[in-house]
């Protein structure tokens, strides 16, 4: 596998699987850490604003707590925001997802509530003095740009790109199987760490030596049988049956036609 020029200069997360094969992440740079936190510190600068000037008669009734008020409030606003939308976003804010760039666990799945609060809460820290000095400092000497609240939470920042799916999932679609409504809900209740695994490994199925891939697919066929409680159809490989429930992931028929998905890299 070779490394694209964005690899190279912002660095990469190898994640090795329980069937040892590596998935590689680009590392998000600090330049656009930096671009996206300043979009957002302008998001919430507003939001501030706007919740101080709707408790601006409490502030007028008690003048002398008026600037301890507006400090806990842009510290409430802050945290709030970041870990509200990193959890309802997978690990996106505003800033993140115009700069192209998202939270992910160390493990390459997606984060949760837990995980946003913890690098959030830690964000007073990584600001000082000023400007991020600590975090930044932090980021430059870890091997993974990691601040100290993605060091407590256990996180990484990676840019993202968009991967074209896969012919065979669309190929996958004329399989009969889809059209079954059981087996359609029960593939919707997966976890969404599974629903992960299963869309990278058909995503980046083609940048895995064979060796790596049969392994990879076995293990995962194996895995969807069992939580699906369903057995794989004989005519299908463990493969095929991935990307069988790849393409019932996919949010609609449209999506699949344009055949373009996000995925981090």
């Amino acid at each position: 596998m070779t490394d694209t020029p964005d690899t190279l200069l912002d660095g990469t997360h190898t994640v090795l699987t329980p069937e040892y094969v590596e998935f590689r992440f680009t590392l998000a740079g600090l330049y656009s850490r930096f671009l996206a936190w300043l979009l957002d510190a302008v998001i919430v600068l507003v939001g501030t604003s706007l919740v101080l000037i709707g408790l601006s008669f409490a502030m007028f009734a008690f003048p002398g707590v008026a600037s301890a008020l507006s400090f806990v409030v842009y510290f409430l606003v802050d945290w709030g925001y970041g870990i509200a939308l990193e959890t309802i976003w997978s690990g996106q804010t505003v800033g993140k997802r115009v700069m192209g760039l998202r939270v992910i666990q160390q493990s390459g799945v997606r984060i949760g509530f837990y995980h946003a609060a913890l690098r959030n809460l830690a964000r007073p820290v990584d600001k000082l003095p000023f400007f991020y000095m600590v975090g930044g400092v932090a980021a430059l000497l870890s091997g993974a740009h990691q601040r100290l609240g993605d060091m407590l939470a256990g996180t990484i920042v990676v840019r993202e790109r968009r991967l074209k799916a896969p012919s065979a999932i669309g190929a996958a679609a004329g399989e009969g199987l889809l059209a079954d409504p059981l087996f359609v809900s029960r593939v919707k209740r997966l976890s969404a760490e599974t629903r992960e695994v299963v869309l990278s490994a058909a995503l980046r199925r083609e940048e895995l030596r064979m060796e790596a891939r049969l392994r990879l697919f076995s293990a995962l066929g194996t895995k969807l049988q069992e939580l699906l409680s369903m057995e794989k159809p004989a005519h299908l490989s463990d493969e095929k049956w991935t990307l069988l429930v790849a393409a019932a992931l996919l949010p609609s028929p449209g999506a699949q036609a344009s055949g373009r998905t996000r995925a981090v890299a």
